[in-house]
């Protein structure tokens, strides 16, 4: 399973995006390697300066615990919950080549994610 977005992927992500542009959360459901942890937390850490520069913010991180109702093997280690002020933001942030440094830390340490974005509900 992929734990980065590819090319392709943000291609289709900005081609959903809506006029005016909205803001998104981005949903990450992560399973660790093991021993991957210590390397995601600096991740992490390392990830808030290129967040503040597109205007994004970590709105939620924690661990995952009890499933109530989930499929077989739907176990996670950790949600995150990023707002980004639009599609457009992220992408400019994976594409940055100093964020593309520290893309190893997480890359190293997640072996499944699902990252997906959402989008506020009208009233």
């Amino acid at each position: 399973m992929p734990v980065n977005p590819t090319g392709r992927d943000l291609k289709r992500l900005l081609a959903e995006d809506t006029d005016p542009p909205s803001p998104i959360a981005m949903l990450n459901l992560l399973r660790f390697k093991e021993g991957g942890r210590p390397d995601y937390e600096e991740y992490a850490r390392r990830i808030a300066p290129f967040l503040e520069r597109v205007g994004g913010e970590m709105i939620y991180v924690g661990d995952a615990s009890t499933s109530l109702v989930a499929p077989d093997g739907w176990d996670w280690d950790v949600l995150l919950v990023v707002r980004y002020p639009s599609r457009r933001a992220f992408c400019d942030m994976v594409a940055d080549e100093e964020y593309q440094e520290i893309t190893g830390l997480r890359t190293g340490a997640v072996e499944e994610a699902v990252l997906q974005a959402t989008v506020p509900w009208s009233a």
